[in-house]
């Protein structure tokens, strides 16, 4: 049965070609599968959009409207890998398929992305039209709860209920776009497209030729320079005006050959800006210039721009192969993009692709291009600048990544560079912007990119208001911010969401469609928004000065543990728990319950003035519990809120009287954190790229890394960093004492392996500055004694202590040798410094250099320029760390020596039996009794007493002088044999003694000989002692 066609389809079809504009068309049901299909044609002429069916009465009265030519195809469907490459044979194999029943094109809008929608809707023309097919469906709602491929990314073990919060943004958008319908199988506009009532047929201004205004202004462009050489030729290939004034400025400095401006080019996407670049590089080969460089997030995002680089080689009469060669990338991972174009018809010139932190190839340059510089971080975009010719391309927006930090930051700086330079008549850069806001596949106002930037966020750059007074970091508080409500499609809550994607924008070098689905369907996810001080009785949204979004991770059973260690798979989410158990092989702690921090975005008028530090402060704090009351109900048990859908006007109706509305029963936007029970969690955690700046901030707020990633990113040249910070939990079994709980001893064991990581490749060229602050090594032990005992061992174990090394290390401490003479013992010294084992006292200044030369092995050279030092100073810095080396080790040594000796044994100094005062009175009482020998001076003394005192005083007397007139003493100073000598002493004192009584004759005796009896045996000497005693007392007994 035939039916007639809806006339209000046929004028949406006639205005969208009479305007160039594009339209839209999603029909919903099964019928169309009968539908003839047409041949797919992957051109980029006016196209025919299919994303899964062709309507053959949409593609009629497409050709009927289209005075030009017919109109081609694009179809859009799921990758096969079975599928052919070769268009035809797939077209072939696509509808045997479908006639088989093994193709089922319903399932393919599952595998619809925020990207996807993007660069296919992008690819096509004015005039052209878009058209989505769904399978036939109960009720459109039912499209809210519909699985995603890209949900499976999103599902963790421990969550694994994905909302369908992007699905029912999208339905929702639908309604608001006046270019788009929404039909049945049978082409009825259903009730959400209830504004094509209005619509009626337009009238477009063209002159006689067919041409607009801004078209005929292009061709008088061209006709005026047409014979100018080489922008006559270059700028044919112009397709709008803004693309051709582009194209002349960018040639006017290009022959200016002062090699003295900044020209930077923005536009959003589909304004030519690549195509311009490749324009006036072929422009800039034609006039002599040898080396160009061009650089670029990827290769793969030039390829546009060295297509209009060949183009513009032909308009210029160039020919391939024999006045240039292209080169394609042999590494896999670019996908054969062109890298180098080699050029020999004047002479040898060169343009060559350079990764964004190769800046240390530009010595030679005389043109550098940067193609997507939005999509570079800012410190890296400021390192390639220089001396020489700079052409700078950015995407304010677009799907694509962009980040507003490059204007608002970069541009602003260098064109008060330019401005001061200007008034001072200095040679500085010039500097000058050029914007472009035609776009080229379809007229200016397309209803359809509208409709795209507001659903993905693409155009938020004028969506950050201004804040008239910034409030005191302790004035605000932060909230959290229900995901339903956001996503709802309400004005109020539109206009929030596009604020919080505008901090984003503005603060990341990197930005992605595909984050806003992140943001609104993983059920790991979740936000909060740092406000000022918020009135309540004002009916307005406040200022969002901070955004956090943040990521529940763990809760992994130990099985799941053990199989990704065994298997070396890692599953989606749960980055820092995989990351973790990888790097330390613990099983254990993949069961604990984390947050990571995804993203924090900082208004850009109140950037580095606290408000950050701020949000992660009271994160935190909610996260340990500080922030909310005692409840009965367990933290960890928070519940889920219920799945919401958009309401319908009634239920059990058709599609055709079903009435799609945004939800009415919504809860509060903005929640309070103490009005909501935390989750109860061990740790918070964070992923970002390495700086010294970012790291800082982190270390402030106690979060401490684990992992550093050894391969840099090749666009930014930072290192992957995972840090992060225990929380309080009664769970954990862990030392109170200890700032850092149950990660202390896995943080220990980073520190200590990344001490010799330093040394190899991946990290050599670190910023000491940075090394420094990952290592935090304790330099100050001057509180502290040290334990000479505890490094003895690996001391020994380094040989740092044997007998040459610690000469060459006193040697060069006096300075008695070159530095070079102990360099094999820095890296060992360094080591067991930055471990701790060695407790000395440095300075800043010297650990950095030991850092530098003893883990990095860095020369004295490259130190000048990184420490900005003189080689003096860095020496001198160096000699104080090998003398404070050498006194440390000298004493282990000492300590050493001295435990091999003997022990030495303590004589215990006891007190006497008697008083000093008892000894005297009896000393005393001795000296009046010998003085008394007298019988008259003891008259009550008997007499037979005083003998017996007597007698006793004189026995001790003569053993005292026959103790000092011992013969055997006497004896070597007996003159024996010589009595000549004494004669011949005598007569030469003139026959008299002299007046001290001293005559001195020399001794014929050794000094052996005088002291051999001496040394004589004991018994020996006892004997003697017997004889002189027998021969004393035969003395006394004579008389």
């Amino acid at each position: 049965m035939r039916k007639k066609v809806d006339e209000r389809i046929r004028t949406l079809i006639e205005n969208g070609v009479k305007t160039k504009h594009r339209s839209m068309f999603v029909i919903i049901g099964d019928k169309s599968r009968d539908q003839a299909l047409l041949s797919p044609n992957f051109t980029r002429t006016r196209t025919f959009m299919l994303c899964y069916k062709h309507i053959v009465n949409l593609h009629y009265m497409l050709s009927k409207s289209v005075v030009k030519s017919r109109p081609t195809v694009l179809w859009c469907y799921r990758d096969k890998l079975e599928l052919s490459s070769h268009k035809k044979k797939r077209a072939k194999q696509v509808k045997k398929l479908m006639q088989r029943g093994l193709l089922d094109p319903e399932k393919d809008f599952e595998a619809l992305t925020p990207n996807l929608l993007a660069r296919t809707v992008e690819t096509v023309e004015g005039g052209g039209l878009i058209v989505l097919l769904l399978r036939s469906l109960s009720s459109l709602t039912s499209l809210c709860t519909m699985v995603m491929d890209v949900h499976e990314r999103f599902r963790t073990e421990s969550h694994t209920n994905a909302t369908g919060r992007f699905n029912e943004r999208f339905l929702l958008s639908l309604g608001s776009c006046k270019s788009c319908v929404v039909m049945d199988d049978e082409l009825n506009i259903l009730p959400l497209s209830s504004h094509m009532k209005l619509i009626s047929p337009v009238a477009v201004k063209e002159d006689s030729e067919g041409l607009s205004e801004a078209e005929r202004d292009l061709k008088n462009l061209k006709e005026q320079l047409n014979d100018d050489y080489p922008v006559g030729p270059l700028i044919k290939k112009c397709s709008t005006l803004d693309q051709g004034k582009a194209v002349i400025t960018f040639l006017d400095a290009i022959l200016d050959k002062t090699l003295r401006s900044t020209v930077a080019l923005l536009a959003a996407r589909g304004r030519g800006k690549s195509a311009s670049l490749g324009l006036a590089i072929a422009g800039a080969v034609a006039s002599g210039y040898s080396n160009i460089f061009v650089t670029a997030p990827s290769p793969e995002n030039l390829k546009t721009l060295f297509e209009f680089v060949c183009k513009g080689f032909h308009m210029l009469e160039y020919k391939e192969h024999l006045d240039y060669d292209v080169v394609k990338s042999p590494n896999p991972e670019f996908k054969k993009a062109t890298v180098r174009i080699n050029i020999y018809k004047q002479h040898r010139q060169t343009i060559q692709y350079i990764q964004p932190n190769e800046h240390g190839k530009l010595s030679q340059v005389e043109l550098l291009v940067v193609d997507e510089a939005a999509a570079i971080p800012l410190p890296v975009v400021k390192s390639l600048l220089g001396p020489y010719l700079i052409f700078l391309s950015s995407t304010v927006n677009g799907y694509e990544g962009t980040g507003r930090s490059l204007s608002l930051k970069l541009l602003q700086q260098l064109e008060e560079q330019s401005r001061m330079s200007t008034k001072s008549n200095e040679s500085g850069q010039l500097f000058k912007k050029i914007e472009l806001s035609e776009a080229i596949r379809y007229a200016s106002g397309d209803p359809i990119e509208s409709w795209l930037h507001a659903l993905l966020c693409l155009d938020v750059t004028n969506s950050i208001p201004n804040i008239s007074r910034l409030p005191s970091p302790r004035e605000c508080d932060l909230y959290y911010v229900n995901r339903d409500t956001l996503f709802s499609y309400h004005k109020d809550s539109e206009l929030f969401l596009q604020r919080m994607m505008a901090l984003y924008v503005a603060s990341h070098y990197k930005n992605s469609p595909n984050d806003l689905q992140l943001m609104a369907d993983a059920p790991a996810h979740h936000l909060f928004v740092l406000l000022g001080p918020v009135d309540q009785s004002k009916n307005y949204l406040p200022d969002i000065l901070c955004v956090i979004q943040v990521c529940l991770e763990g809760r992994i059973s130990s099985n799941s543990a053990i199989r990704s260690l065994r298997e070396g798979h890692q599953p989606f989410g749960d980055q820092i728990p995989w990351k973790f158990c990888q790097q330390f092989r613990d099983t254990g702690f993949p069961s604990l319950s984390g947050a990571r921090i995804v993203r924090i975005a900082t208004h850009p008028s109140a950037m580095r003035l606290g408000y950050g530090s701020t949000a992660v402060e009271l994160l935190t704090r909610y996260f340990d519990g500080q922030l909310t009351t005692i409840s009965e109900v367990d933290a960890g048990d928070v519940p889920e809120p219920p799945s919401m859908t958009v309401t319908v006007a009634a239920e059990k109706v058709s599609m055709l009287e079903e009435n799609i509305k945004p939800r009415t029963n919504l809860p509060p936007l903005l929640v309070p954190l103490s009005e909501r029970q935390p989750e109860k969690l061990h740790y918070i955690g964070v992923s970002f790229g390495l700086t010294l700046d970012l790291f800082r901030f982190w270390r402030k707020h106690k979060f401490a890394p684990f992992y550093i990633g050894h391969i840099p990113s090749t666009v930014t040249g930072e290192h992957a960093c995972m840090a992060l910070k225990p929380l309080n939990n009664d769970e954990i079994e862990a030392n109170e004492l200890d700032e850092w709980g149950f990660f202390s001893p896995f943080y220990q064991d980073f520190r200590e392996k990344f001490v010799t990581e330093l040394g190899s490749s991946s990290f050599s060229m670190m910023e000491y500055k940075l090394a420094m602050s990952i290592l935090d090594p304790k330099i100050n032990f001057a509180e502290t004694k040290p334990d000479l005992s505890t490094s003895k061992e690996l001391l020994c174990a380094f040989k740092l202590l044997a007998p040459f090394n610690m000469k060459r290390l006193e040697a060069y401490t006096n300075n008695l040798a070159d530095f070079h003479s102990i360099l094999n013992l820095v890296p060992s010294l360094a080591q067991l410094y930055f471990w701790g084992k060695l407790p000395v006292t440095l300075s800043y200044a010297q650990a950095s250099v030991l850092l530098c030369m003893g883990l990095q092995n860095r020369d004295v050279s490259y130190l000048e320029g990184m420490m900005k030092l003189e080689r003096q100073q860095i020496l001198s810095l160096f000699i104080k760390v090998m003398k404070k080396f050498h006194k440390y080790l000298n004493d282990v040594a000492s300590k050493e020596i001295d435990s091999a000796l003997p022990p030495y044994k303590e004589i215990l100094m006891k007190p006497h039996a008697i008083s000093v005062d008892e000894d005297l009175n009896d000393a005393a009482k001795k000296s009046r009794l010998v003085h008394s020998l007298a019988p008259v001076h003891l008259p009550d003394v008997s007499f037979l007493t005083k003998r017996t005192y007597y007698l006793i005083y004189q026995a001790e007397m003569n053993a005292k002088m026959d103790g000092m007139l011992d013969p055997v003493l006497l004896q070597q100073y007996a003159i024996v044999d010589r009595e000549a000598d004494f004669e011949s002493a005598l007569q030469n004192g003139g026959g008299k003694i002299h007046i001290g009584g001293l005559v001195s004759v020399k001794s014929s005796k050794t000094k052996l000989e005088k002291h051999g009896k001496q040394e004589g045996s004991p018994k020996s000497g006892k004997k003697r002692d017997n004889k002189a005693r027998d021969s004393k007392s035969n003395k006394r007994r004579k008389p």
